[in-house]
């Protein structure tokens, strides 16, 4: 693994690089609950959705990466306006239903979407519709500045690592790694960050 990252590095195209930098970036600005992460979530999932799409061949991480687009401006406007009288949200907390709810429903979907994508020549379809789903789910949390979006985050990261690592995308599965440890961390300064204003 560690030769196929040092080949991964050195076929690195400008988009790798840029994708891969404005991405971690934005982690590292969302785990510290910077509203301004967004703007770098944006630049950094367009050019991943053009890799997802023309290098790797996983759709629907592409189709996830233009969501995310959309989703940076929704979740830019709520950290900065969107709570009550025009003020940022809070971090707040889900309650067991909406987990089961998640679950249940994101299960079902990743299933019918892994079904749909297996009649096309994406890879890893299941798991890749996986992902997709949980990761939308989990930005809408992130974008809503609920406190668990984090422990979606982790177990999303995990698989990706895997997923990317099987289509000899090391760096990107390394990059999840990352990402995997930064949700580690904003789990737990957003869980301070709540525990201090209840």
């Amino acid at each position: 693994m560690y030769t196929q990252l040092l080949s991964d590095i050195e076929a690195m195209t400008w988009v790798d690089w840029a994708a891969t930098i404005f991405s971690i970036t934005y982690v590292v600005l969302s785990a510290a609950n910077k509203p301004i992460g967004w703007l770098f979530g944006i630049v950094g999932c367009t050019l991943w959705a053009y890799a997802s799409f023309a290098m790797y061949y996983l759709y629907l991480d592409g189709i996830l990466q233009v969501i995310y687009v959309l989703m940076g401006v929704w979740g830019l406007y709520n950290w900065t306006k969107g709570g009550i009288s025009g003020q940022p949200l809070v971090i707040s907390r889900m309650d067991a239903w909406a987990h089961i709810f998640a679950i249940v429903v994101g299960g079902c979907l990743s299933l019918l979407l892994g079904y749909l994508f297996s009649f096309t020549a994406a890879a890893a379809t299941y798991m890749d519709a996986f992902t997709s789903v949980f990761s939308v789910w989990a930005t809408v949390l992130l974008v809503q500045r609920r406190l668990e979006n984090w422990l979606y985050w982790i177990v999303v990261n995990i698989i990706y690592a895997y997923l990317y690592s099987s289509q000899g995308a090391v760096l990107f599965a390394f990059v999840m790694i990352v990402y995997v440890v930064m949700a580690l961390f904003g789990w737990k300064r957003w869980k301070r960050l709540y525990l201090e204003n209840v």
